[in-house]
C-alpha cells in the first residue's frame, strides 16, 4: 500500500506554545497546575498533560485561590480574566497569538462604531472567547442562509472578523456574500485565517489528487481537523477522521492502492506514527512525503515562564 504523508501536518506554533506552557508551568511551579478548558482539542495531548500533573477544569470556581492557572489556546472573554484577578489566580495566558489578533481587530472595529459580524461556529470556545473580548453586540454567522437573513440597513457601518480555524474557501464565500449585500462592509483579508490552517488545507487538497482515500488524524472537537476531512470529501476522496491507530478499519481500503495521511493542528506526530504502525500490521507500506510548505513560525511564551535552555 502506498502511503503519502501531507506536508505540513500536525502541531502548529500556537499549539506548541500552549502545550509547552503547561509543561514548563509544571516544571517551574510543580503540580498541580490548573488549565481552564482543554488546552487544545486532542485527547492524547490532554491525557499526557494530565498524567504529568495538570488538572483541567471548565470553570474558574473549581480552582483554589492563588493557584497557577492556564488559559487554553482558544482564548477567553474579559469576564473570565476579571474573575481570575478577583480570585487572585496566577494566570499564564496560552491564547494563540493569532486568536488574540482577532480579539484586537474586533475591539478596534467596535471602538470605531462598527457593528461587528463574526464568522464562526457559535459554540466553539474560540468564538465564545472572542465574543467576550468585544465590548459591544456581535452577530455570529456561519451559513449563507444566515447572511441572507441579516436585516441591517445599507447605511449601517459593518465590519467582519473570522474564527481562525475555518475553511478558507467557506470563509471566502461568506465574505463575498456579505460584500455583495453590504458593499461598504470592511474586514481583514481572508489570509488572516490562521497560516497553519491554510497550509494544512492546501496540503490536503494536493493530497486528494494523489491518493484513493484520506485519513485525517484529529479530534471531532477540533474544528480544523473536521474541516480537513470535509475538504477531502468535497474533493471526491473518501475521508475518515480518526483519533489514532485504534480507529482504523480494514474495510476502508478495499480496492484501494494508496492512502493519504494528514493531521490537524492539535495532533501530535506520535499519533501519525501510531496510525502507520496499525497500517503496517495490515499490509506492507511504501511511504513518501508530499512536498509542501515548511513552517518556521515561533511564538514567544507567556509572561511568567522561563524557556528551556
Amino acid at each position: 500500500m502506498k502511503i503519502v504523508l501531507a506536508q505540513p501536518r500536525g502541531f502548529c506554533a500556537g499549539v506548541i506554545r500552549a502545550v509547552e506552557t503547561v509543561e514548563l508551568a509544571l516544571e517551574q511551579f510543580g503540580a498541580p497546575v490548573y488549565v481552564r478548558h482543554e488546552i487544545v482539542h486532542n485527547q492524547h495531548v490532554v491525557q499526557d498533560l494530565r498524567d504529568k500533573g495538570a488538572l483541567f477544569v471548565e470553570e474558574l470556581d473549581e480552582i483554589p485561590r492563588s493557584a497557577v492557572t492556564i488559559f487554553s489556546a482558544h482564548g477567553v472573554g474579559k469576564d473570565v480574566e476579571d474573575q481570575a484577578r478577583h480570585q487572585g489566580l496566577q494566570v499564564l495566558d496560552a491564547t494563540c497569538p493569532l486568536v488574540s489578533k482577532v480579539h484586537n481587530q474586533g475591539r478596534q472595529y467596535a471602538a470605531r462604531g462598527y457593528q461587528v459580524i463574526l464568522i464562526g461556529e457559535p459554540d466553539h470556545p474560540e468564538v465564545i472567547g472572542t465574543l467576550g473580548q468585544i465590548p459591544a453586540p456581535v452577530v455570529v454567522i456561519r451559513t449563507e442562509a444566515q447572511v441572507a437573513a441579516l436585516t441591517f440597513a445599507q447605511d449601517t457601518s459593518l465590519a467582519y472578523i473570522t474564527q481562525t480555524t475555518l475553511s478558507v474557501d467557506d470563509t471566502h464565500s461568506l465574505v463575498e456574500m456579505l460584500k455583495r449585500r453590504y458593499p461598504k462592509i470592511i474586514g481583514p483579508d481572508t489570509r488572516d485565517i490562521c497560516y497553519a490552517v491554510q497550509n494544512r488545507q492546501t496540503a490536503v487538497r494536493e493530497l486528494c489528487r494523489k491518493v484513493d482515500v484520506v485519513l485525517v488524524i484529529g479530534s471531532p472537537k477540533s474544528a480544523n481537523s473536521v474541516t480537513l476531512r470535509d475538504i477531502a470529501e468535497e474533493a471526491g476522496t473518501p475521508s475518515y477522521l480518526i483519533a489514532d491507530g485504534g480507529s482504523v478499519r480494514r474495510g476502508w481500503f478495499d480496492d484501494k492502492s494508496s492512502i493519504g495521511i494528514t493531521a490537524g493542528a492539535s495532533t501530535p506526530e506520535a499519533m501519525v506514527e501510531d496510525v502507520l504502525d496499525t497500517l503496517k500490521r495490515i499490509f506492507p507500506l511504501e511511504i513518501e512525503n508530499l512536498p509542501g510548505r515548511e513552517e518556521h513560525v515561533h511564538f514567544r511564551l507567556p509572561d511568567g515562564l522561563i524557556a528551556r535552555q
